[in-house]
């Protein structure tokens, strides 16, 4: 049995965040495709997919720019005569203070001409649960996981309901954990009754896979979900069960040969972490600082040349503290310091490529854009998990470029030498 049309049309607010749910529906065994932007006319015609998952990169973007590319995104999706549309953004629920989260929902909802949506980022692999609405990072509310100091996107209220509510026109109302608990049919009565008070988005309770995989279930017949990449756990067994979607196994990317490095422009928690552990090991660093840049020093060159001499595979980072990052978005402004290093890293990478590197680490759902967009990249193939929400992941450029692109928050300590194990696959 073969797809003559894709069954599940997906927008990401990120790269990284793409490559994280592409990798949770490839696991679920759909067929998937991740296109960095919206494919062109050449692209397209080769796509051969269950699942497409389009990567924008309008998180941090005006809200109405933010608003205008997913829509568009939305018509290309449609015209392909996908049956379910996916909003994904990052499971620590982080837009602009304009809410672009919320505004992109309401505007898909009504290109849909749909009533009702569910809001769900828990991710409970990597620590992200909600209960009675309010968002948990392991054991701590969100704004208090460290979040709150985010450059970008800082999260300082961890009640999603109150956030939401901001964002949109529409009601916003609770899916509670009871209800969840209740199982498909419990689910399905009380979003009826959501439907009923006039809520237009649910906010909904999950502690657990098997919640996740609830809420799939009952909401299979809702022309748009919005969540984390664990909300998508569910949906391939609703194609299955309709007999819409056969089995494939997941193989392993061919092995790319050539030089390999990471390049890391997060500053969140477990990128800080993964950038310290890459230290005490003792392996070679080149930090890039963004007061310099500003400037007018050869960072880019500088950074290039440390590569090249180096005697091992070297880390290229941004990473700073929260206090250090605030003291520099004092100086530079928060944009000017954010654009500046995207674009730094961006041109060594594509520097990177020219002399050799195939193999590229990078961390932060913004630098990964900047990155894969400097490299020409339009399509990648989804391969097997590195760690949670994070795949490796192989170009379809005429030279094939093997990437693991790691949401800022994503990954354990030893991310970034497991990582670059995994895309060596041997090619050493």
């Amino acid at each position: 049995m073969s797809n003559t049309k894709p069954l599940l049309g997906c927008i990401a607010d990120d790269f990284t965040g793409a490559t994280d749910l592409a990798n949770m529906l490839v696991r679920g065994g759909m067929r998937t495709v991740q296109s960095i932007g919206i494919p062109s006319a050449e692209v397209a015609a080769g796509l051969d997919a269950d699942a497409i998952v389009i990567a924008l990169k309008s998180r941090t973007t005006p809200a109405s720019d933010a608003v205008a590319e997913s829509l568009a995104a939305l018509e290309w999706l449609q015209a392909r005569g996908c049956e379910q549309i996916f909003f994904k953004y990052c499971s620590t629920f982080d837009s602009t203070a304009a809410g672009n989260i919320g505004q992109v929902s309401e505007a898909l909802l009504g290109k849909l001409g749909s009533d009702f949506t569910l809001a769900c980022p828990a991710f409970p692999e990597n620590g992200r649960t909600i209960f009675r609405g309010h968002l948990f990072v392991q054991d701590q509310l969100l704004s208090e996981s460290g979040m709150q100091h985010h450059p970008l996107t800082p999260m300082t209220d961890a009640n999603l309901v109150r956030v939401l509510q901001s964002q949109t026109t529409r009601k916003v109302g609770l899916l509670r954990y009871d209800a969840v608990s209740g199982g498909v049919e419990a689910v399905q009565t009380r979003i009826a009754e959501l439907r009923a008070e006039g809520v237009g988005m649910a906010v909904a309770d999950a502690l657990s896979d098997a919640d996740l995989y609830t809420l799939g279930t009952a909401c299979a017949g809702l022309a748009l979900l919005t969540g984390g990449s664990g909300l998508a756990l569910g949906l391939p067994d609703n194609f299955r069960r309709a007999g819409k979607l056969r089995d494939f196994d997941v193989s392993e990317l061919p092995q790319v040969a050539g030089g390999e490095v990471v390049l890391a422009g997060s500053a969140s928690v477990a990128t800080n972490g993964q950038v310290a552990a890459w230290l005490e090991a003792g392996r070679p660093a080149y930090r890039i600082d963004p007061l310099a840049l500003a400037a007018g020093k050869p960072i880019v060159a500088e950074a290039l040349a440390f590569a090249r001499d180096a005697a091992q595979t070297v880390l290229i980072y941004a990473t700073s503290a929260p206090d250090e990052v605030k003291a520099v978005q004092q100086q530079l402004g928060v944009e000017r310091a954010g654009a500046m290093v995207e674009e730094a890293l961006g041109e060594i990478a594509s520097g990177l490529r020219k002399a050799g590197v195939r193999r590229f680490v990078v961390a932060g759902g913004e630098t990964s854009g900047a990155v894969v967009q400097a490299l020409g990249v339009q399509l990648l193939q989804i391969g097997a998990q590195i760690d949670p929400g994070v795949p490796a992941t192989l170009s379809t450029t005429a030279e094939p470029l093997a990437l693991a692109l790691k949401s800022g928050n994503f990954g354990g300590r030893d991310f970034f030498a497991k990582a670059l194990k995994q895309l060596a696959g041997g090619a050493q």
